[in-house]
């Protein structure tokens, strides 16, 4: 399996110590305060939810919309629906997607993000992660919906992982999903903070969904995760007063991390830079205490998230400051 963030068992083992700020993940760290669950939450056989298909479309826009166990299940699925390929997964990007496309007879090419426009016509499928996971990367809407037209009339795919687009929903191409071709996934992991429940969706054309539904089996998601994802995409009080924050927050990380020298890019919920030394910096501040991510190879530097509360900002701050002090 590929390494991820949020290891702390793995940060523990090795530093011997549990007082740890993870940083590592890009998680929102004020995630959705779920509700109770019914009695039954735990015995019922957990059926497919049309409520809870409705309520993520109505949330994200998009026509239908499957319920996975994570994006990650659509991920793993995906290259096994069709025959052999010329796929282009964007880089560098969730080292997931060109793990999972090296495979199933496919011929898999990674591309920047700036020569993409000149890959789709040697391609059957690409895969963009928009805004890109590790660098914030985007690409505006109205060119991923013109590459997807390209490749849909010669029944190909654009796959377009929205994981972090909560924060940029002008952005997002979810509404266009119903169209042939073009497979938008999304999660309440990232915003919602509730990586744990393992839930995310699919949108595109009913056609694809229905054969996704069929590969993935019955029961893919828990009784228990259905009933919190519920109430958080109903509620859209919290919604609001969540986008303010994490933009608010983002801010506050981005001119931080400026105000020791380094130039970053990310989204609301992380910030990303090409950290010169980037094994040195990520030691220095597991030493102390904060668990920041790694990327040894594509996009080679370090990933951090937001901290909880003050306190989680000093200490981030004191290690940046003994860095940048050295």
């Amino acid at each position: 399996m590929l390494e991820h963030g949020g290891n702390l068992r793995d940060a523990t083992l090795r530093f011997g110590r549990s007082d740890w700020l993870d940083l590592s993940t890009g998680l929102n760290p004020r995630w959705y305060p779920a509700p109770a669950l019914p009695g039954n939450a735990w015995h019922r056989l957990p059926e497919a939810s049309p409520e809870l298909a409705a309520a993520a479309q109505a949330c994200y826009g998009a026509p239908l919309m499957l319920p996975v166990a994570g994006t990650q299940a659509a991920i793993q699925a995906l290259p096994r629906m069709r025959g052999p390929s010329r796929v282009t997964v964007a880089a560098p990007s969730y080292a997931e997607h060109a793990h999972h496309w090296h495979g199933h007879g496919h011929t898999l090419t990674q591309t920047p993000y700036a020569e993409l426009d000149a890959a789709i016509a040697r391609s059957d499928v690409v895969v963009v992660c928009n805004p890109n996971n590790p660098t914030g990367a985007t690409v505006p809407a109205a060119q991923l919906l013109a590459w997807g037209q390209q490749l849909a009339a010669r029944g190909g795919w654009l796959v377009v992982d929205e994981a972090f687009g909560d924060t940029a929903q002008h952005n997002s191409v979810a509404a266009h999903s119903g169209q042939p071709g073009l497979i938008v996934l999304r999660s309440v992991g990232k915003f919602f903070g509730l990586a744990g429940i393992r839930l995310g969706f699919v949108a595109a054309h009913a056609d694809l969904l229905r054969d996704l539904a069929d590969l993935l089996g019955p029961w893919t998601i828990s009784g228990p995760a259905q009933h919190i994802a519920l109430a958080a995409l109903h509620d859209r009080a919290w919604q609001a007063d969540t986008h303010a924050y994490l933009h608010a927050e983002g801010a506050r990380l981005a001119a931080l991390l400026a105000s020791h020298g380094i130039a970053s890019t990310g989204t609301p919920l992380f910030q990303w830079w090409a950290e010169p030394q980037p094994e040195a910096l990520w030691q220095h501040m597991a030493e102390r205490g904060v668990w920041v991510r790694l990327f040894r190879e594509a996009a080679r530097g370090i990933r951090l998230g937001l901290p909880p509360e003050e306190a989680g900002w000093r200490r981030l701050e004191s290690a940046l400051k003994e860095w940048t002090d050295k």
